[in-house]
């Protein structure tokens, strides 16, 4: 054959017919099979709306009393620049940010501890849930029933719970955050091993390795940077739901956000969310650069 590619030969018009009629036949049907998918979803979406009483002409009515809110957090009410934006007054409007930066450290902490916790727990449990290195259907059963009940349950009542229990303060935000982590991570966890090479396990185990030798031998080295990953995000996560905790006496600097709502410090509500957004902006981004490169060291 010479150097020049071969062109394929033309299909006679007669065979090409149908080849092209059947074509646009199936992107047709695919067509109609969106539309009556977009329509479904739609009406179920207005449907779900009705049954809850969401009422559009509320929101239009009202939605600028969300923006006079915000105007309000940001206008200064004391001081020598009275109704002028808070930061022509920084000394005046973060008058407290000692007290705040030290409350911030605890909801860190209970983040962080509350993380460490949980996701070890979550990484037994997503060993013991796989289905394809625990054998046993009813070990298997239990473990995920229990994984589903941690999740569920919102973390907010396990800290009311808590605080019943063991009074106001960090503990009861560490205990909701951890068992809630462990539920969720305990999941992902699961999800990791179940995709992982068999080869190293069926050879740890022709070779004689017990249960616990063939996890740490043959699956934590192929699942661990995974696990890092999705630790880092809990993590992030948890901060934010430290903060929140603190709304129902579980420490930190939610504690203080939610009293300064409830007496309507509006330049305190604004300042506390100032420093909890910045807080957490910093740990998505540094947290983002960690699972990135554990992602391309698991890749």
């Amino acid at each position: 054959m010479s150097g020049a590619a071969a062109s394929l030969p033309l299909l006679p018009a007669a065979r090409l017919a149908p080849l092209v009629a059947a074509v646009a036949a199936e992107r047709a049907a695919a067509r109609r099979r969106f539309w009556l998918s977009a329509g479904v979803l739609l009406a179920l979406a207005l449907l779900a709306g009705w049954v809850a009483q969401v009422e559009p002409g509320t929101l239009l009515a009202h939605g600028d009393r969300f923006f006079s809110y915000f105007a309000r957090l940001l206008t200064l009410e004391t001081g020598d620049h009275t109704g002028q934006w808070v930061w022509r007054d920084p000394a005046e409007w973060l008058w407290g940010w000692k007290r705040w930066l030290a409350l911030l450290g605890d909801t860190l902490l209970m983040a962080y501890v509350g993380t460490v916790l949980g996701a070890t727990g979550g990484f037994l449990f997503g060993l013991l849930s796989a289905a394809n290195i625990t054998r046993s259907a009813v070990l298997r059963w239990g473990v995920k029933r229990v994984l589903e009940f941690c999740r569920t349950v919102p973390d907010v009542v396990f800290a009311l719970v808590f605080v019943i229990a063991f009074g106001l303060g960090p503990l009861p935000g560490v205990l909701a955050i951890a068992i809630h982590t462990f539920g969720a991570l305990g999941k992902q966890f699961s999800e990791i091993v179940e995709n992982i090479d068999l080869k190293p396990v069926d050879g740890a185990m022709a070779a004689g390795a017990g249960w616990p030798a063939m996890a740490r031998f043959a699956v934590v080295p192929q699942v661990l940077p995974g696990f890092l990953a999705y630790g880092l995000l809990r993590f992030e996560v948890n901060v934010r739901g430290a903060a929140v905790l603190g709304f129902v006496g579980a420490g930190g600097i939610g504690q203080d956000l939610v009293e300064a709502i409830r007496k309507f410090y509006y330049n305190d509500v604004a300042a506390l969310l100032l420093f909890i957004i910045l807080t957490v902006v910093l740990i998505d981004s540094g947290t983002s650069i960690l699972r990135r490169r554990l992602m391309e060291e698991r890749a």
